[in-house]
């Protein structure tokens, strides 16, 4: 998720818990110290493919986190022996600011290393959108309240009411995600299309319209769109993966490690004299947030593998973000799938 809503849930949760004790100052460490596992950002990485990869890493392990959250509690009892709060309470505090971040980054579809060092798929639950206001609002306003009138019994039962209220609200999305993958995979298979691989996202920032892809066997697979308030059937569109263009990456390691991260939803494309590998998981059709070439047509006419480079991609706009904002209340204003999924071949 946006570090926004990462900070005010950590000072929802330490106003929460610690607030009675520590005052506004609860919000602050809260606020900090939630933010702290994206300090991975920091760390320089010779390509963007590896950038992409390693971020949400070793910072974002509930193993690295507990471990730092127990010598943390430790440390702050030690400095402060006789404050008014149980080490108990106070790791639980930490563990909690701390472990939510992974979390919660965890179910957007970007993929999150929570295990991390076990050599796991990152965890990409798909639950939300990166950025989420119907999730982010009401803490953000808790917080707010609570730093302006003071962490009163009030202000600490409304960020707990609110933090309740982001856990349902996760859950909903979670809900969300199987109904739109059902209702597609019902389209598909009443139109004898048999999808063996599946996967819903939340439009942008709503919970409300999902995209959803359907790979087929035969190197092909469908976008798809699916909302809670449709009354007709799902929008489809199919388009090529071109798994033969992908095959002169086999066994390069950066591409490896990007089928690895994306749990193989990659499209290759041949656009001039460049090998286009696409992430499909992140944008809408047509406008993909991480594209990358991975290699080049040699003098021979055959592919070889470079060091890879962004591949200069449109997300889209105000356009684009007002149809799909027209579409949610249902399908009398489709989106024009045909005419996005051109991005895709630029």
């Amino acid at each position: 998720m946006d570090s926004v809503t990462q900070a005010v849930l950590g000072a929802g949760i330490q106003g929460a818990l610690l607030g009675r004790f520590q005052g506004r100052k609860a919000l602050l460490y809260g606020g900090a110290l939630a933010t702290l596992p994206d300090l991975d950002v920091l760390v320089r990485y010779a390509d963007p493919v590896s950038s992409m990869t390693y971020h949400r890493g070793f910072s974002h392990s509930a193993f690295v986190l507990t471990g730092l959250a127990a010598v943390l509690a430790w440390l702050v009892r030690r400095r402060w022996p006789q404050a008014p709060y149980g080490a108990g309470r106070l790791f639980l505090t930490l563990f909690l600011v701390l472990v939510t971040h992974p979390v919660l980054d965890a179910f957007t579809v970007y993929g999150t290393q929570l295990f991390w060092p076990l050599a796991w798929t990152p965890e990409s639950w798909s639950a939300v959108f990166i950025i989420d206001p119907v999730y982010t609002v009401p803490i953000a306003l808790a917080v707010i309240a609570a730093a302006i009138a003071g962490v009163t019994p009030g202000t600490r039962r409304a960020m707990a009411a609110t933090l309740v209220f982001g856990t349902l609200y996760l859950g909903a999305g979670l809900a969300g995600r199987w109904h739109a993958e059902s209702r597609v995979e019902a389209a598909l298979r009443a139109q004898g299309v048999q999808p063996v691989r599946m996967l819903a996202t939340p439009m942008p920032f709503n919970t409300l319209l999902w995209r959803v892809m359907a790979k087929t066997a035969d190197g092909a697979y469908y976008e798809a769109v699916s909302g809670w308030f449709d009354r007709g059937p799902p929008e489809m569109l199919r388009l090529p993966l071109h798994p033969e263009v992908g095959q002169a990456l086999a066994g390069v390691p950066l591409h490896e490690r990007l089928r690895w991260f994306t749990s193989d939803w990659l499209r290759y494309d041949a656009l001039g004299d460049a090998l286009v590998v696409t992430d499909l998981r992140m944008g809408i059709a047509g406008y993909y947030t991480f594209r990358f070439v991975m290699a080049e047509r040699g003098a021979d006419g055959a592919w070889h593998p470079v060091t890879p480079r962004r591949w200069p991609s449109d997300r889209g706009g105000a356009p684009q973000l007002k149809r799909i904002l027209a579409r949610i209340a249902g399908t009398e204003a489709p989106l024009p799938l045909a005419d996005w999924a051109v991005q895709a071949l630029r």
